[in-house]
């Protein structure tokens, strides 16, 4: 892969710091972007040094959603619908790869997060905003639908059917308190204090063991779409029973009796 030119990304330690960088275009999505944010969260599933990712955007917006009038829109001739379709699933995509790489991510939200750039933030999987911040489903007002890049699967599992309908056959705009209000960011804060309380949150991330917090994650994933009670637990058992086993598990028990801070080794 070349040097990414779309997004940064700066390594604090076992953080990392994603940031979508075209302030100029107010981040908007190109396939450039997408090509090197699939890159990105395609190496973190081989990256276990890389234990929580902050999702951030440079300049006065998160996103404004995806370019208009780019190549993301196929031009019109023989192959188009196969075209358009490889478009689709490559955007599409990357939200794939938030949910299935190892490592939680923290979405910082400031702005306007449109269409694109809305999804990223719903494929978080914690989100702080600041006071500004604003959210849409563009799609349905560009004469598609409301439901693209995940919106229609996450966005009810995240605030309930009835919220997630009023945003998604409108296009409204979500504002940060109401966001805040319904469960979908976890606190609203200054503007000048997103990365800090972003920061804060995975530092309390990295106090548990590194296979735990994968592994948590992966359930989440699966446990909020399981069938039955029954289900849940057994997935469940089985996780526990597979981390007793690890050296971690051993080294936070032992950590507890001699009330210090553990020292964690699995990868």
């Amino acid at each position: 892969m070349t040097q990414p030119s779309t997004i940064t990304v700066e390594s604090r330690g076992a953080i990392d710091i994603l940031t979508l960088n075209r302030p100029a275009q107010l981040n908007a999505v190109s396939p450039d972007m997408i090509a090197e944010l699939t890159a990105y969260f395609s190496g973190l599933h081989d990256r276990p040094t890389t234990r929580v990712v902050l999702f951030r955007g440079n300049g006065p917006q998160f996103s404004a959603g995806a370019e208009l009038g780019s190549d993301a829109f196929a031009a019109p001739g023989t192959g188009r619908p196969q075209r358009q379709l490889k478009m689709q699933q490559n955007y599409s995509g990357v939200i794939r790869l938030m949910r299935s790489c190892p490592q939680p991510i923290i979405g910082l939200v400031h702005g306007a997060a449109c269409g694109a750039g809305f999804s990223f933030v719903l494929a978080c999987d914690v989100r702080f905003a600041t006071p500004d911040a604003r959210m849409n489903a563009a799609y349905i007002r560009i004469g598609v639908g409301g439901c693209d890049m995940g919106s229609g699967y996450l966005l009810p599992r995240l605030v309930g059917l009835s919220v997630a309908s009023e945003f998604l056959l409108t296009g409204r705009f979500l504002k940060a308190e109401r966001a805040k209000a319904i469960g979908l960011v976890s606190d609203v804060v200054p503007a000048e204090d997103l990365l800090t309380k972003g920061l804060a949150l995975a530092e309390d991330m990295l106090r548990v063991s590194p296979m735990g917090l994968r592994m948590t994650k992966q359930a989440l994933n699966t446990l909020i779409d399981a069938p039955s009670l029954d289900a849940a637990l057994m997935m469940e058992d089985r996780q526990q029973v597979i981390l007793l086993e690890t050296d971690d598990h051993a080294e936070a028990v032992a950590a507890f009796r001699e009330r210090r801070t553990p020292t964690y080794s699995d990868q």
